[in-house]
């Protein structure tokens, strides 16, 4: 299972995975390619529903649909607003200065579909200042020019004062983003191969981990090496580095602290990043210095469930399939799977952390959903030793192939490995020889 998706190799070849710089002598990511696909999908799928058009201020689905990014910064702003209408390229007002940059640089539309746009900036602007109101209008009336006004409209995610000044322009507003989710679901090879490259830099990010992980280091110091690891390989962003130690790991407190890391201890991490925007979730555990029998049973246990639910996945099966083998909350010391929820699940992959398809024991027995052959989704194991001082946490990333699938992370994590130091006693130091004399090499 550790191939590169050797199926979309074959319909698109792409060469060379992990490569990348562009050369003339073959094909790799073709980001013109991924362009047209994202939004001929969106096209596509918004000409076989009842909406008329969509209304998109979730960054992830402005960047699917338009191809533009301008940072983390406008993460939290809700300030980009891109419209995608019935048989028409879409039109995104952005910040002044980059409308200007995406009317320079992004020709694959044409300089209409650039325009600069103002947001209230999460309400510091005022309501009465009537930005919302100017907003909703010049929107409507774009619609009604096209006769869509009369039509459903799909919004993502929305500020309650826009909602509302949308309404007042007698538009009818229903959700839009599950309609993306769905669009989004299915990627394409491009999508997979930059999905396989972010998570070979995580590869790379725990290999450093590994060596540097002792008895001493701070989580946070962890922390800090992973960030710029990454930063250094070409990561967009560092969305968030999960760094849990000893006691800390059960119950999990998704938070790092400054604590230091002691002999013995169990460590685990989640690395979320972004690789041309395409997302990883990423555990690994690690004990340091030595692990007991109570780590290792831990470790074994949150193992089984990931290569048994692993064994379950090919298209045509369901999410139902994958689920039935994680434990059920009470038997890892929860009272209801609403408590647990987050350790044993699965979530798809993509622009963002959180797509379809997302599989826990919680929904997906009631609400079974289908693997299709391209779903990239991350699965997520977790098991506490018995006296709550340590926890095994992994996480693998898939894409469903025509045979089942293929694994995206590939740093070992067949069983629990131990970092740091190894101490050596006097009477078990190794020999070496050196010119046919047999001499004991120094403890390290």
């Amino acid at each position: 299972m550790t191939a590169f998706y050797s199926a979309s190799r074959q319909a698109t070849p792409i060469a060379s995975p992990g490569a990348t710089q562009g050369v003339d002598w073959e094909r790799r990511v073709d980001f013109d390619r991924l362009r047209n696909a994202r939004f001929a999908k969106v096209r596509e799928a918004l000409e076989r529903s009842h909406l008329g058009a969509l209304i998109l201020f979730d960054m992830n689905n402005v960047r699917y649909t338009t191809s533009t990014h301008i940072g983390n910064w406008a993460r939290d702003k809700f300030f980009r607003c891109a419209l995608v209408m019935r048989g028409q390229d879409p039109i995104l007002w952005d910040i002044g200065s980059a409308a200007r940059t995406h009317q320079q640089f992004a020709d694959w539309f044409g300089k209409d579909s650039w325009q600069a746009g103002l947001s209230s900036w999460r309400g510091s602007i005022p309501e009465e200042v009537g930005v919302e109101r100017g907003n909703a209008k010049r929107l409507a009336n774009l619609l009604r020019e096209h006769g869509l006004a009369s039509e459903p409209v799909g919004v993502d995610v929305v500020e309650l004062p826009v909602l509302r000044a949308l309404e007042r322009e007698g538009l009818h507003i229903e959700d839009g983003h599950g309609f993306m989710q769905d669009v989004r679901a299915i990627k394409t090879p491009d999508e997979v191969a930059l999905l396989d490259h972010a998570a070979a830099l995580v590869d790379g990010a725990y290999d450093e981990l590994y060596r540097f992980l002792r008895p001493g280091v701070r989580e946070n110091d962890c922390v800090g090496l992973v960030n710029r690891y990454l930063y250094e390989h070409g990561s967009d962003e560092v969305e968030a580095v999960n760094s849990i130690s000893g006691e800390r790991c059960s119950p999990h407190p998704h938070v790092f602290s400054d604590r230091l890391i002691r002999p013995g201890d169990t460590a685990y991490f989640d690395i979320i990043h972004a690789y041309n925007g395409y997302r990883t979730c990423y555990y690994r555990t690690l004990n340091v210095g030595n692990s007991n029998a109570a780590q290792r049973e831990a470790y074994r246990r949150a193992r089984e469930f990931m290569d048994n639910a692993i064994s379950e996945i090919r298209p045509g099966a369901t999410s139902a399939d994958v689920v039935k083998h994680f434990p059920a909350a009470q038997e890892f010391g929860f009272a209801t799977e609403e408590e647990a929820f987050g350790l044993q699940y699965c979530h798809g992959l993509g622009l963002s952390n959180w797509e379809r398809p997302l599989m826990s024991r919680l929904h997906s027995f009631e609400y079974p959903v289908e693997l299709e052959e391209g779903m990239v989704f991350a699965i997520e194991t977790y098991w506490p030793t018995p006296d709550g001082t340590a926890a095994a946490r992994i996480e693998e990333e898939v894409v469903v192939t025509p045979g089942g699938c293929e694994l995206l992370t590939r740093f070992p994590a067949d069983q629990l490995y131990v970092a740091g130091t190894q101490y050596w006693t006097g009477v078990d130091l190794p020999s070496s020889s050196v010119n046919g004399v047999v001499a004991p090499l120094r403890a390290h």
